[in-house]
Parts: structure tokens; C-alpha cells; sequence
């Protein structure tokens, strides 16, 4: 069997260089010959070589644009494209910015994400399926490091986390979505709503010479945790700063 032989009896990929991180090390280059069947479909093929659909931006065939269900011909050339950045989500009525849910492996970046006043649902005890559940029942995306989860058919929407530092995890998370951003806002602990409270509301919570040196409190509405900008207020400053400027970027990027 000449090779043109074998070329019709395959299906080809061009993998963009952002999606070859997901394939295994000994197929890590961007074009992919996959045997043909006849019946599997585009998103099986790509999922097949590793790449999780949530991660795939357009597919393409010879210039047209195809969807995941589509079933290739043998001999077709499949276009991989990365999800484009940022990347829209669909928010309900009133709704300004997407709602995230985190495994059990992110929780600094929850803690962040919602310093950054972004509605983030975290636990360190819910299994896979849970996960799920959660994800769809409130349409949050669900952010994970695990490319089986993202790999569940059932997941209405999806993103894997770039980076093992969480500096980094967040940069990549406010990147892709460039969602609005509203700082001091959430309970860093529970996700709960922060409402403003005056000083002598907290005097049985916060030490006299904590009272005498701040004037704005915030006070959960959920667990009634107390907060005001104190000692780690110049780190965490620092932080939603350069959470805006990356938002700002991003979005300044795409405008027309």
C-alpha cells in the first residue's frame, strides 16, 4: 500500500501550538494522521489525540467551518483552532459577569477570584460528578486542571486552568474571559456578598486598635466574617490592580 493509499484510509489534523500541551509527549506536533473508521465524528478525532472539546476554538475542513458532530471523509485535513480570547459566555438577565465553579485543586484561585468581587463556588470534598451537577444546575464554568472532567459530555461549559502558581492561573483565567471585575465585594472565605457595616457594628468582632486605625468595614452576609483593608491590604491591592490591567488589556485588544 503506497502512501496516498494510506492517506484516503485517514483523517488529518492541524493542531494549533496552544492545544499540543494536552497530547501525550511522544505525539506532541501539530499535524495528526488518525485512522478512519467512517463513523466517528470531528470532536471524537480530536478528543481521541487528547485535546478536550472545551479547549477547541473553530474546526475546519478545506476553509468551512465545521461542528464537533460533524463526520469527516477520509483524506480530510481538519483544522484545530484554540478557543479565541476572550472567550464570550452566556450570562442571564442582569447577570455581568460569568459564574465559576473550582475542584478541589484551585482553591487559592477561588480565594481570588473572589477578592476580585467574581461570584466563585469552591469545594475540597466534591467528587466529579458533583462537580457537574453543580456546573450546570447554576451555569458556572467549571475551571479544572483535570482533562477527564472537561471530557464529560454532560458539561455545559468548561476551561482548563493554565499554570501551576496562582499568579499565573489567574492570569490566564482573566485572559480568556475578561470578565468585569468588582473588587472587595465577596467573603474571600465563603463567596458570600460583603455589605458595608459602620464601626460600631463590629466592636464585639474587630480589637480596639484595629477600630481606632480603620473606618470602612464589610461585614458577609452569609458567615458574618468581618472585613477591612489591614495588614495584607498592600498585597492584596497589588493583586487586584494587576487583575484590572490584565482585563483591561485584554479587552482594549478586542475592541474594534
Amino acid at each position: 500500500m503506497d502512501e496516498s493509499d494510506e492517506n484516503h484510509q485517514a483523517v488529518h489534523l492541524e493542531i494549533a501550538d496552544e492545544l499540543l500541551t494536552f497530547l501525550p509527549a511522544s505525539r506532541r506536533r501539530v499535524r495528526q494522521r488518525v485512522a478512519h473508521d467512517g463513523t466517528s465524528t470531528v470532536g471524537h478525532i480530536v478528543e481521541a489525540v487528547g485535546v478536550p472539546l472545551p479547549e477547541v476554538g473553530p474546526l475546519t475542513i478545506g476553509g468551512t467551518r465545521v461542528e464537533p458532530s460533524h463526520r469527516p471523509q477520509a483524506g480530510d485535513l481538519v483544522r484545530v483552532a484554540v478557543v479565541p480570547r476572550p472567550q464570550a459566555v452566556p450570562l442571564e438577565n442582569g447577570q455581568e459577569a460569568p459564574r465559576f465553579l473550582l475542584d478541589v485543586h484551585l482553591g487559592t484561585l477561588s480565594r481570588r477570584l473572589r477578592l476580585l468581587g467574581l461570584d466563585t463556588a469552591y469545594h475540597n470534598d466534591m467528587d466529579d460528578p458533583a462537580l457537574v451537577v453543580q456546573a450546570n444546575e447554576e451555569r458556572r464554568v467549571l475551571l479544572t486542571q483535570d482533562r477527564g472532567l472537561l471530557r464529560r459530555r454532560a458539561l455545559w461549559f468548561g476551561a482548563y486552568v493554565r499554570g501551576t502558581r496562582p499568579d499565573d492561573q489567574l492570569r490566564d483565567l482573566l485572559g480568556r474571559f475578561a470578565p468585569r471585575l468588582r473588587p472587595w465585594t465577596r467573603c474571600t472565605a465563603c463567596n458570600g456578598v460583603l455589605l458595608p457595616v459602620g464601626k460600631e457594628e463590629v466592636e464585639e468582632q474587630v480589637r480596639e486598635g484595629t477600630l481606632r486605625s480603620y473606618d470602612v468595614y464589610g461585614r458577609c452576609e452569609i458567615c458574618g466574617q468581618v472585613y477591612w483593608r489591614g495588614a495584607h491590604g498592600g498585597r492584596l491591592e497589588e493583586i487586584v490592580q494587576e487583575a484590572e490591567r490584565t482585563v483591561a488589556s485584554v479587552t482594549n485588544f478586542a475592541s474594534p
